[in-house]
């Protein structure tokens, strides 16, 4: 397995080997930083899973999603983004007009090395303050990683300085809802600041009476 896989796998898909993973109190994880160009280091911390909470209510989207985008999409990550992207999830979270720059973008970062930010968005708000936001996208059975936001946050402060980051981890669940997390970037640690679930259903599943429900609480 190529040493880029291993650092991916080990970030996003499989625990350490119990011999390093003992290491760590029961509140403490490894996390694989780079440290520049083909670099790594080890850096034991604080714990802090980037995991969707389990008992958040989904609120239903009408599913803009193309029938043949849905039907050719290659990978869980890829159909993810272009779900976000269709249906403007992003806006409707961040409630931020928003527009997809670039995705799959990779780049390098002094310091870091090279990174890869999976889709990068610009947006405005009503008052005219710009923003740029790298959007992590994990299928179903990867993990949203701290390292990537970190990675990502160090990027959009370093090519748009005059611009506010605010990063967003995005994941499929189990049931294909989509999960939406704006994360805060305190150093090198990371929090989950907002979270909201989305389905994208059919017009025939979302009723009138949901509707009028949803307009109580506007």
């Amino acid at each position: 397995m190529p040493f880029q896989d291993v650092v991916y796998s080990f970030r996003y898909r499989r625990d350490l080997p119990p011999a390093i993973a003992k290491t760590c109190s029961a509140k403490e994880s490894w996390f694989i930083f780079p440290a520049g160009h083909a670099k790594y280091r080890f850096e034991r911390r604080a714990a802090n899973p980037l995991v969707p909470r389990t008992d958040l209510q989904q609120i239903k989207i009408p599913n803009a999603t193309p029938e043949i985008i849905r039907k050719y999409a290659l990978s869980d990550e890829q159909a993810l983004l272009a779900i976000v992207r269709y249906n403007r999830l992003i806006d409707i979270f961040t409630g931020v007009t928003t527009y997809s720059l670039q995705n799959h973008l990779r780049t390098s970062v002094a310091g870091i090395g090279q990174i890869e930010v999976d889709e990068l968005y610009i947006g405005v708000n009503t008052k005219g303050v710009h923003f740029v936001i790298p959007v992590q996208a994990k299928g179903r059975t990867d993990r949203l990683g701290i390292i990537q936001v970190w990675q990502d946050v160090s990027f959009c402060k370093s090519q748009f300085p005059a611009l506010v980051p605010r990063p967003i981890g995005v994941q499929f669940l189990p049931d294909g809802a989509v999960a939406m997390m704006e994360l805060a970037v305190e150093g090198e640690n990371v929090k989950i600041a907002e979270e909201r679930h989305y389905r994208l259903v059919a017009k025939d599943e979302l009723t009138d009476a949901e509707l009028a429900k949803l307009r109580t609480r506007a």
